[in-house]
């Protein structure tokens, strides 16, 4: 397959000095009710100032406010160390910062990094972000016993019932369009009203190169865990990231923009996007116009999480070059998620995924969408949503590409649906490979605005198999050797003006109880089976 045509990149690792000191050195105590911000921070910048070195969290529970990561110091936490984040909100200022790919002002980062060279954090310690007193969260993700828990704690319940608020500028920030976006001639003093609402990623850093992250886990962040932006040569080893399933945007990792990466040995178990690609959010993500590029996902586990290896959807710089093999998606909502969306624009290419094995997904095993709607992938219960109405709208910068994938060796056992292909009618979905594929789901496959699909050696055993394969408005299909039940109720649904050359061989027709059903629109010779 074609990722054996280029080399995988080479992410430069860090070099620093094995020279330690501890934090105690400068007054930190870890008895879990000092604060120790100035100290650490003393401590980092002096070890810094000395040309590098290890500073040491060493065993106890260290409460404190935001850390500043400086060049060339490691940020070691013994195994038995806990450093967590005060729940004070006073103790992190208004920043200027990046949200969902947009400038935007948000609350210091519990730990933070611009501009720096050659940092790592290591050991095998926890950082707790203490996300719960900044999270909203949904009635419905919780037991009975849970919400009457947390209500009971304090905070606001929304008039409807459905959701808590940890305060009143929480809640007038979510009734706030854009909240925290950077506006012209305004100062962090105009966000005041809704700063508990404009949530922390729990490590932010931002232009920086050759970092390394190795052991420890993340845990328990206000908003995403883990955020490079604009990072160079960047190593994520063998960590845990971990959230609560319900934690509101409690993503593990979001990679945005960054160049040289590489995720491996790690698992994560959290409330969003598992392992994200990202690259800026519509205008202002083509302004910035840096792809995610030359990365590297392999060996880790995804438990809970809305997709487990996602691209998306704000890819508006574009991604390309990303190689994910050897991972194991385990009740993630989704396995591997493409999402998109009109006015991102960007290009996504050159993705080359190998060797991926998933139980229990509850929506699909493998998604490309371009109508992605900022909603959770599985519907709640009582939950209604309209169904998506096709128009044409003219192709401009803002419009979004999937192309070139290829995926190859995919096993799940247990998922919504297998397959699913969404494009747009004025740009499908391009050149997507998939190739020794076995999924056991609900639902077959759907390929909808789609240009250049090759499946092959593909075998979908489905509860429901009326149609196993449904085509809509989709050209240029080859199908070879498709495996399915036998029985099934029809095997291929062909319909929309636009479908034509499908191509399907090594395929046994005759097992299923009706072969094709063509749609009165479609092309009498849009499908040809042959042996």
């Amino acid at each position: 397959m074609a990722q054996q045509k280029m080399s995988l990149p080479i992410i430069q690792q860090v070099k620093i000095k094995n020279d330690t000191t501890s934090i105690v050195a400068f007054g930190a105590k870890g008895d879990g009710i000092a604060l120790n911000t100035e100290s650490i921070n003393k401590t980092i910048a002096n070890v810094s100032q000395k040309g590098g070195g290890v500073v040491l969290i060493p065993s106890g529970l260290w409460l404190t406010g935001p850390i500043e990561l400086k060049s060339n110091v490691n940020l070691h936490l013994k195994r038995d160390a806990i450093l967590q984040f005060t729940d004070d909100f006073n103790q992190y200022k208004l920043v200027e910062g990046n949200w969902e790919g947009r400038p935007a002002w948000r609350n210091q980062s519990p730990i933070s990094g611009t501009n720096l060279q050659n940092i790592a954090i290591t050991g095998t310690g926890i950082i707790d972000g203490n996300g719960g007193a900044w999270r909203m969260v949904k009635k419905d993700k919780l037991t009975e016993s849970q919400w009457k828990n947390l209500v009971a704690s304090g905070g606001i319940v929304r008039e409807d019932g459905k959701m808590w608020y940890p305060s009143a500028k929480t809640v007038k920030g979510s009734n706030t369009k854009n909240a925290g976006v950077i506006e012209p001639g305004k100062t962090a003093k105009d966000y005041e009203d809704i700063k508990d609402f404009l949530r922390p990623n729990l490590l932010v850093l931002t232009n920086c190169k050759t970092i390394l992250l190795e052991g420890v886990t993340f845990q328990n962040s206000p908003a995403w865990n883990l955020h490079p932006l604009l990072c160079e040569d960047l190593t994520l080893r063998n960590l845990q990231v971990k959230n609560p399933w319900y934690a509101q945007n409690g993503d593990g990792v979001d990679v945005e923009s960054c160049k040289n990466v590489l995720i491996e040995g790690s698992t994560f178990d959290v409330g969003d996007d598992g392992i994200c690609i990202k690259s800026g959010r519509d205008e202002a993500g083509r302004q910035r116009g840096v792809p995610t590029e030359n990365v590297i996902v392999r060996n880790n586990v995804v438990y809970h999480a809305h997709g487990g290896f996602v691209i998306g959807s704000e890819m508006s710089g574009g991604a390309k070059n990303i190689w994910v093999y050897d991972c194991s998606f385990i009740g993630t909502d989704i396995g591997l998620r493409f999402k998109t969306t009109r006015g991102r624009g960007g290009i996504v290419e050159n993705i080359y995924v190998n060797n991926i094995n998933m139980i229990d997904i509850p929506g699909e095993a493998i998604l490309f969408d371009m109508y992605y709607a900022a909603v959770d992938p599985i519907v709640l219960a009582g939950e209604k949503r309209e169904a998506i109405k096709s128009v044409v709208v003219p192709v401009t910068e803002a419009t979004p590409q999937f192309r070139n994938f290829y995926i190859k060796d995919v096993v799940a056992n247990g998922a919504g649906k297998a397959i699913f292909f969404r494009g747009l009618p004025e740009m499908n979905i391009k050149d997507i490979h998939l190739e020794n594929v076995t999924i056991k789901s609900k639902e077959g496959i759907e390929i909808i605005e789609a240009t250049g699909i090759s499946l092959k050696n593909v075998n979908v055993i489905t509860d429901n198999s009326n149609p196993i394969v449904n085509i809509q408005n989709s050209s240029n299909i080859n199908i070879n050797n498709l495996q399915y039940k036998s029985g099934a109720e029809l095997l291929f649904n062909v319909a929309g003006q636009k479908s034509k050359g499908i191509k399907v061989s090594g395929t046994d027709g005759s097992k299923a109880k009706k072969a094709t059903s063509i749609a009165a629109e479609v092309n009498k010779n849009a499908l040809e089976i042959s042996k």
